[in-house]
């Protein structure tokens, strides 16, 4: 493919089907995160799910997540990209028919975990593919990919319960594989008639030079970089798992209600991951930002608990605003770097710990739901963690960059 100098040529020209590929690959990386926790009820007519089973379902995909994405250096080694990608489909075709095939809550986190691993090697791949097929257009593929995968996020609450009503909770988890087959069919086409390099002559997917990891340990911005975005990731999965049963519970909302109102709090990551780079590219103190952030989960939950039949679609859209801290994470590690080793040693230290520790959200939720039987406790568990988000801000808010500390 054209070299990183190169001057842009039209987006379709040539590789259409590179593009496509791409597109439908980010279709594929959250489908099944929100696909299962609006048709519990559903799930546990055929077979048992404990409030600590839900927790446990909650927390596969950051650890998945943060697992397989270590891992996918490593593949990518003795494959191309392509070959990588191909196998990392085919693994979440397979754990989206496990589920949907599942008749015990073991066969069930099982599918799961194999659907989020294929996903965790996706997410490390796609930058390195938009680097190879679009290096005259890495802004504008980058912005179209992360949005696809919002619209992916949202997609799934939505119409869980409606085709879960209308066939069975199998069809309704199961149907995410036919997006699965669909982002085979240009790859494979790809691997066919274009014969990728050898992954000696491929973009690379980096790692971290193991000297910067030593050091980035012992730095404060690295761990309150990781901090603000642990919360972001423990708040929203936290969501992903529980909010329909939580609204359900407190509010009353009716199953397909709690569903759709989970696409929205999903759906207010469209405008917050468009609009947060560009602010947080030009203010000069971003803490305020992260002062948002933790604002809109403070409101939205003390919304949940004081009066959550009110406008609870209000409390909900400002929990899902909350989660802007994911996007200024990700802008944050190349504003607070001004070397490339310190961009990728910051990158995977951030992800890393803060996918690790987020994955504690839907666990902690669960066992507190168990223990006092209320909402409540939770609610005021993931208030205090945003609350955390504060603290770290003022470390991140000063404009010195990681090398320099």
């Amino acid at each position: 493919m054209t070299g990183g100098g190169a001057s842009p040529r039209p987006l379709w020209h040539g590789r259409a089907v590179a593009l496509v590929g791409i597109l439908l690959v980010a279709a594929n990386l959250r489908t099944a995160v929100a696909a299962l926790s609006p048709i519990f009820s559903e799930i546990r007519a055929e077979f048992p799910v404990s409030s600590i089973g839900v927790g446990l379902l909650g927390m596969l995909p950051p650890v998945c997540f943060a697992l397989f994405g270590l891992l996918a250096p490593a593949f990518t080694r003795r494959l191309s990209l392509e070959s990588v990608l191909l196998v990392a489909l085919g693994v979440m075709l397979a754990g989206h028919v496990v589920r949907a095939a599942a008749g015990s809550f073991a066969v069930l986190a099982i599918g799961s975990a194999i659907t989020f691993a294929g996903m965790g090697v996706g997410n490390v791949l796609l930058p390195p593919l938009v680097k190879r097929y679009f290096p005259d257009r890495i802004g504008l593929v980058t912005s179209l990919y992360a949005t696809v995968m919002s619209v992916s996020t949202l997609l799934p609450p939505l119409i869980a319960v409606p085709v879960a009503d209308a066939a069975n909770w199998h069809v309704s988890v199961g149907m995410w594989a036919l997006v699965s087959v669909l982002a085979i069919l240009p790859w494979l086409r790809i691997l066919v008639t274009h014969r990728p390099a050898h992954p000696a002559h491929d973009v690379e997917v980096e790692e971290a030079d193991r000297a910067m990891v030593g050091r980035i340990w012992h730095s404060g911005l690295a761990w309150a970089m990781a901090i603000v975005f642990a919360v972001s990731s423990l708040n929203a999965y936290a969501m992903f798992a529980w909010l329909p049963q939580l609204l359900h519970d407190v509010a009353g909302t009716p199953p397909a209600e709690a569903g759709a109102l989970l696409s929205v709090y999903a759906g207010m990551g469209i405008p917050a991951g468009l609009l947060v780079p560009l602010l947080a590219a030009r203010m000069r103190n971003v803490a305020v930002l992260i002062y948002a952030g933790v604002a809109f989960f403070v409101v939205g939950y003390l919304g949940l608990i004081l009066v959550p039949e009110t406008a609870t679609w209000l409390w909900v859209s400002f929990a899902g605003l909350g989660p802007l801290l994911f996007p200024l994470s990700l802008v944050l590690i190349n504003v607070r770097t001004r070397t490339h080793a310190g961009s990728v040693a910051l990158s995977g230290f951030t992800q890393g710990l803060g996918y690790t520790l987020g994955a504690l959200g839907p666990l902690l939720v669960g066992l507190l739901h168990q223990l006092t039987g209320a909402w409540t406790p939770a609610l005021l568990v993931l208030t205090a963690t945003a609350l955390a988000a504060a603290a770290a801000g003022a470390v991140v808010a000063r404009p010195v960059p990681l090398e320099d500390r």
